[in-house]
């Protein structure tokens, strides 16, 4: 079973850039990153060739010897058994983070031999970086974050006549009944698995809900070791307890952020470091709230007031011990946890669009909430998130009142429509909202 992953129409627009950095690719722990390098080689070059850190000890000795790209290349020949052919090879330098003489090298293939494609990539990255106070080349390599897999990548290996489409929609209007059941019925798989390959191709491979909680339960002892693996000893429990209460934070009717929840006279001050190293590792997104939705939106930004998300919807579900049969049941109540798997899910989609901008929240002196902001080009646009079909509530209504927004949206699992400057659609195309406001603003001319 193979995932198109959206990362590699990346790498080919790089691959074709006049102006080209070596990629700095970052991203959480079996993602995938590995895979869409090398499957990127194989397909969009002549020659490919791969460097592990981790399993090449060797390497480190050719990069502390020399920093000239050109007597790179000659020692780097000596390990692979394709040539290295500037334009015609792909060089990947997997788990770059055990080497620092390799991180810094792509500022010079940068400067001297930008001829050469090179893509790095490590584990915990983000983390080793700070660990080992390593520098990295900022400005000397173009930075691409990757995601677990989107809703819109499973629907194209799942149901790709849906995914057609929905990919053929050139206006806004109500979709067949037929369509809508489908997306459903798929958005609610996806919610069982999450993004997570291995869970991905286990799922819909039909392996097995068995094979799916397996490898999410491997992926989850595999974070556990890492803590241990990568984090201080002194911070090793703090993290620990922090991404254990993850379930416990979004069950509670006001999600925002409470360290007693972690444990009783838990202060912040102790616990920041850990919040820290779980957003490095990419194992969780931390939304903070806004004052107003003002432009720049990251100038309202509130610090102290903030909601934590995990990475993937899966890996929470399996994390809350949440069975999947109760996931794949409309009807199934499980009240508060309901909707905080719906808004991690849509969160999942509004990520990897978000251009190295960030989602916020919104909430009204606890009277109302908006479960994200986001700033879309020069519009600040408030996003309500409603698990199933009940869309009762005043949040968005008051935000409507006391902002005017010239556009809205509401995700839930209701039919997709357009209606003076509110955008209600279905939770399962919340990956589409570039192609959504595409639209509105087109018919607004």
């Amino acid at each position: 079973m193979r995932i198109e992953r959206e990362v590699i129409n990346q790498f080919k627009a790089w691959k074709e850039a006049p102006d080209r950095k070596p990629i700095l690719l970052k991203g959480a722990r079996q993602i995938g990153k590995t895979w869409a390098m090398e499957t990127f080689g194989k397909e969009c070059f002549k020659y490919s060739v791969k460097f592990d850190f981790d399993k090449q000890q060797e390497l480190k000795s050719v990069f502390q010897a020399t920093k000239d790209p050109q007597r790179l290349i000659k020692e780097l020949t000596l390990y692979c058994d394709q040539p290295i052919i500037a334009g015609e090879t792909l060089m990947i330098f997997d788990e770059i983070q055990e080497c620092e003489e390799a991180l810094n090298s792509l500022k010079y293939f940068r400067e001297e031999a930008p001829e050469y494609h090179i893509i790095a990539a490590g584990s915990l990255l983000g983390v080793a970086v700070k660990k080992r106070k390593m520098t990295v080349p900022v400005g000397q390599v173009k930075i691409i974050d990757m995601y677990p897999v989107t809703f819109k990548e499973f629907l194209r290996a799942s149901d790709e006549q849906t995914y057609e489409y929905i990919e053929s929609l050139d206006e806004i209007r109500h979709l067949p009944e037929i369509i809508l059941n489908k997306l459903r019925t798929e958005y609610r798989r996806y919610q069982v698995c999450g993004g997570m390959p291995e869970a991905v191709v286990a799922l819909l491979e039909n392996k097995g809900v068995g094979e799916v909680e397996s490898a999410l339960q491997d992926i989850l002892d595999l974070y556990e070791l890492d803590f241990a693996k990568y984090a201080e000893p002194r911070e090793i429990p703090r993290i620990h307890a922090i991404w254990h209460s993850l379930p416990a934070q979004l069950s509670k009717e006001n999600r925002k952020f409470i360290y007693k929840v972690i444990k009783s006279g838990a202060r912040s001050k102790d616990y920041e470091d850990a919040l820290m190293w779980l957003e490095d590792a990419g194992m969780i997104y931390r939304i903070f709230s806004i004052s107003k939705p003002g432009m720049p939106i990251s100038a309202y930004e509130e610090t102290d007031a903030f909601k934590v998300y995990a990475c993937d919807c899966g890996l929470l579900r399996r994390l809350a011990h949440l069975p999947a049969t109760i996931v794949t049941d409309p009807i199934a109540n499980y009240t508060e946890f309901k909707g905080a798997m719906a808004e991690n899910a849509v969160l999942q989609s509004l990520m990897p669009l978000m251009d190295n901008q960030k989602p916020y929240y919104w909430t009204s002196s606890g009277t109302a909430e908006v479960e994200f902001v986001i700033q879309w080009d020069d519009e600040i646009i408030p996003i309500e998130v409603k698990a199933e079909d009940n869309i009762s509530g005043s949040s968005l209504a008051v935000y409507f009142k006391t902002y005017a927004p010239h556009y809205r949206m509401r995700f839930s699992m209701l039919n997709l429509q357009y209606n003076c400057g509110l955008l209600s659609s279905p939770a399962p195309l919340a990956g589409w909202i570039d192609k959504w406001m595409e639209l509105i603003i087109k018919n607004a001319e």
